[in-house]
């Protein structure tokens, strides 16, 4: 796997940051058990998936131009309404509040120190799918510090299309190859890579991880190693 040495020549991090700096999975669980305690194991992950498979056919509606765009917390909103009927939960208040739960993700345990620790060498830039309004009460909850905190909104529409990630590119005014993008999902950097970011995969329970044919920049299991891998 290739390696960018430890004085890497890149000027600035861009962070994917759901799933690679929270637990969306987790947060939404949370929030279907506060909809409905009763439930099973078993029927939260079922239910979880209904979350996820809305949110992900939505957004790439909009992105093959299938659908106007819409902010995520109006396809949130949505899948709550998709999970809570399933739930048989006929309570427009506690759908509201399942909407949210999105914007209350739990961070990993190296999350916040290794942003810290990343901000002493680099500007950090965080691009997200998630909308303006959603992205700050998901960094407030999260406790995420960032120079810069981008929305796929501004593009109107959503990674992996590359409007997006030029947004980072125009934002930081630095040529695409000297941005490391960092995710946990492999469709994200090779969307990056494309438009020419350098690429770094850090491993979580949650991501998408690499195959054979995937040529990242650097490969790490949390952010500490990602620190000690490009010299910060």
């Amino acid at each position: 796997m290739a390696e960018l040495t430890s004085e890497p020549e890149i000027d600035a991090l861009v962070f994917d940051v759901l799933g690679t700096l929270v637990d969306e999975p987790a947060g939404i669980r949370a929030g279907i058990r506060r909809l409905a305690p009763a439930l099973d194991d078993s029927t939260v992950e079922e239910l979880l998936g209904l979350w996820r498979h809305h949110i992900e056919r939505e957004q790439r509606r909009v992105v093959d131009g299938e659908r106007a765009y819409a902010a995520s917390q109006v396809v949130d909103l949505e899948a709550a309404r998709v999970v809570a009927e399933a739930a048989g939960v006929d309570d427009a208040a506690a759908v509201a509040e399942l909407a949210l739960a999105g914007r209350r993700l739990p961070p990993w345990p190296d999350t916040v120190a290794g942003l810290a620790r990343l901000a002493q060498r680099f500007p950090l830039i965080g691009l997200s799918n998630a909308s303006r309004t959603a992205l700050l009460g998901l960094n407030a909850h999260a406790g995420l510090r960032w120079h810069q905190a981008l929305s796929a909104e501004d593009a109107r529409t959503y990674k992996p299309d590359p409007a997006v990630y030029r947004l980072a590119v125009d934002v930081s005014g630095l040529p695409p190859e000297r941005l490391l993008m960092v995710a946990t999902h492999a469709w994200d950097l090779r969307a990056a890579q494309a438009l020419g970011l350098r690429t770094a995969y850090v491993a979580r329970t949650v991501g998408d991880p690499p195959v054979a044919s995937d040529r990242f920049d650097v490969y790490a299991d949390d952010l500490a190693g990602l620190a000690t891998r490009i010299g910060a």
